[in-house]
């Protein structure tokens, strides 16, 4: 059903393609958009170890396409470091596969936002994160991406200064 990474020497581990969804603050988040135009949008999210959210407002371009089709990918960058003397990159990247839906229960709904809020403000004190839910929880959208497929991939120069395994 998905396709086999081409080079699989640059494969990353599930273990690695995790901590770059840990370590990630935004991605683009990819779905089928109007007239048949794929419709890419950057979005800050959380990773909870099983599912991505994501939040945004009630309506729009994101939520028409995710209706009409919950097939998505997701894409997070975690290096990109450009080297030209070499007329390469020097990356590392994942992208998820899965389907999409608006989070219409309120419990789950404030479980998600609580993720999202830790992760961008962990420092914060309950009471002012539940001020700040409180305030924004009419026009916000909760969306959960469940995921099917998962890859990460890195440049073969990247790879090489990895420790060996079992060294």
């Amino acid at each position: 059903m998905f396709r086999e990474m081409r080079r699989k020497r640059q494969l990353l581990s599930e273990e690695d393609a995790v901590a770059v969804l840990n370590r990630g603050t935004a991605g683009v988040l990819a779905l089928s958009g109007d007239d048949d135009y794929p419709y890419a949008v950057p979005l800050s999210y959380v990773y909870d170890g099983s599912k991505i959210y994501f939040h945004g407002a009630k309506e729009g371009h994101k939520l028409d396409a995710m209706r009409r089709c919950e097939k998505a990918s997701f894409c997070v960058v975690d290096r990109d470091q450009v080297v030209p003397e070499e007329y390469t990159s020097y990356f590392r990247s994942v992208i998820v596969f899965g389907a999409v839906r608006i989070v219409e229960d309120d419990t789950e709904k404030l479980e998600a936002i609580k993720k999202l809020a830790i992760k961008y403000a962990p420092e914060n004190t309950d009471q002012r994160l539940k001020s700040a839910i409180d305030r924004e929880w009419n026009p916000l959208c909760v969306m959960e991406m469940i995921i099917h497929h998962m890859t990460g991939k890195e440049a073969v120069e990247l790879m090489k200064k990895r420790p060996k395994q079992g060294t």
